[in-house]
């Protein structure tokens, strides 16, 4: 697998371990390091993330990908994804959302993780 491919596989496999709630997946991908900005401005760490999805505080569904870029850059890379979730979060209705997401990531150990997501719609 290429590079590209490599990230791309990694941030489908996100969605997966979103929707099955598999922690091990999520820690697995997303770096110690790792922030969510959410749309609202809210940061989440990686613990308080793959918390609130585990808890059901973020409670994601499906998803369909629209459009997935990635730029590298030697060992850094950015994936912007535009993909349809179906989800239900803080409290809220389920939704479909066209979610996108800006995604740094850093290759480590021979694997890419993600560290920072920022979302917003398209």
């Amino acid at each position: 697998m290429t590079a590209e491919e490599q990230i791309i596989h990694i941030y489908k496999e996100m969605y997966t371990a979103m929707i099955n709630k598999d922690r091990t997946e999520l820690e697995r991908v997303h770096d110690n390091s790792f922030v969510l900005i959410h749309m609202t401005g809210m940061r989440q760490s990686k613990q308080e993330y793959i918390n609130a999805i585990i808890a059901g505080t973020l409670n994601y569904y499906s998803v369909e990908h629209d459009d997935i870029k990635v730029e590298i850059n030697g060992n850094t890379a950015v994936l912007t994804g535009k993909s349809k979730v179906n989800a239900a979060v803080f409290g809220g209705g389920k939704h479909t959302w066209r979610l996108q997401l800006r995604l740094q990531l850093v290759k480590k150990d021979n694997g890419w993780r993600f560290i920072l997501a920022s979302a917003s719609t398209y």
